[in-house]
């Protein structure tokens, strides 16, 4: 728990404070917007961002987002990318643990697919082995096929799914990651999860040219990576997994089948970066969220903001990572 606040406190140090007091809940979060609306200082001279996967997809966006809204809001002085791709995040994990473990100035972005790919993969390095700093966002599932498909509802899928699940190719990023999680449930619904034929891509644009040349029946990727297809009239929505309309796309759900599941995207930390440091990647990050610049790429990439720091995204992600493996034992996903 940080200390009362002694006397002459710069304000570098009084921020500091207040961000290790509210990963503590001493600090109510009403306080946060009266520190950022001050005149703030530089907190970190020159940040790194480890980005588990490759350029174009999700993470990436989100990272980047990230680094040029730390930049714009001031809290950061120079930042340096870095992807690692492969193994939904597995591969970026292992090698983040190995080089910054204990690195200050490093920050590794994360999400759902990570969570699920250590679960299928059960690999040698885990979530257990880093720190969380702040989840930023969630983000639906899109379900999409070519233009000219004949399925035209979530309910057309399942039926061809019940009728030959072997020719019905579900393409998808990293395997036990949220676009699998979601075919994996499709699969249940219809009754027939242990045929799934699920197929996953590196990235949304190897998702999209599958269904565009007929090697997929439907394709699951968040939305600002179809986008470019549906706009072009290549394809076509056919639900999104949230349990109500988005973007005007309507809800699986409410379109007779019962399957919903929201992503999520965050940044982590090092196991051996103290506390006191962990707490000033905290506030960059929270100052990021805050800058107009943040708000207008969330807008623009129709994100949702979710944030959550402290011991909720804790707890979240300590839920999180439990129920991946029976989740995944359930809808009998297969790496």
């Amino acid at each position: 728990m940080p200390q009362p606040v002694p006397a002459g406190l710069s304000r570098r140090s009084l921020a500091a404070w207040m961000a290790s007091a509210a990963v503590a809940g001493v600090v109510p979060e009403a306080f946060w917007p009266r520190l950022a609306g001050a005149a703030e200082p530089q907190l970190i001279p020159k940040l790194r961002i480890v980005i588990p996967a490759n350029e174009g997809g999700g993470w990436d966006q989100t990272g980047r987002a990230l680094g040029a809204a730390m930049l714009a809001s001031g809290a950061v002085g120079d930042v340096i990318y870095e992807n690692i791709g492969g193994k939904g995040g597995t591969i970026g994990l292992a090698k983040y643990v190995e080089k910054y473990d204990a690195d200050p100035d490093t920050l590794l972005v994360s999400g759902m697919v990570m969570v699920g790919a250590v679960a299928l993969q059960k690999p040698a390095v885990t979530m257990a082995q880093v720190a969380p700093v702040a989840r930023l966002t969630s983000d639906y599932e899109v379900v999409a096929v070519k233009a000219d498909s004949p399925i035209k509802t979530p309910k057309d899928l399942i039926a061809q799914l019940r009728a030959d699940a072997a020719k019905t190719v579900i393409a998808g990023g990293s395997a036990g990651g949220v676009d699998h999680m979601y075919a994996g449930m499709l699969a249940r619904v219809a009754g027939n999860a242990a045929a799934l034929v699920y197929q996953p891509y590196p990235g949304g644009a190897q998702v999209v040219e599958a269904l565009e040349s007929g090697k997929a029946a439907a394709g699951i990727s968040g939305y600002s990576e179809f986008s470019d297809g549906l706009a072009s009239g290549k394809l076509r929505a056919i639900g999104v997994s949230a349990k109500r309309s988005f973007l005007g796309i309507p809800a699986v759900r409410e379109q007779g089948v019962d399957a919903d599941l929201a992503n999520w995207r965050g940044v982590l930390t090092g196991k051996k970066v103290p506390a006191e440091r962990r707490a000033v990647l905290l506030e960059a990050a929270r100052r990021a969220t805050q800058a107009d610049l943040w708000q207008k790429t969330i807008k623009r990439n129709n994100w949702d903001a979710y944030w959550m720091a402290g011991k909720d995204f804790e707890s979240f992600l300590d839920l999180d990572t439990a129920m991946a493996g029976p989740l995944i034992y359930l809808l009998k996903l297969k790496a």
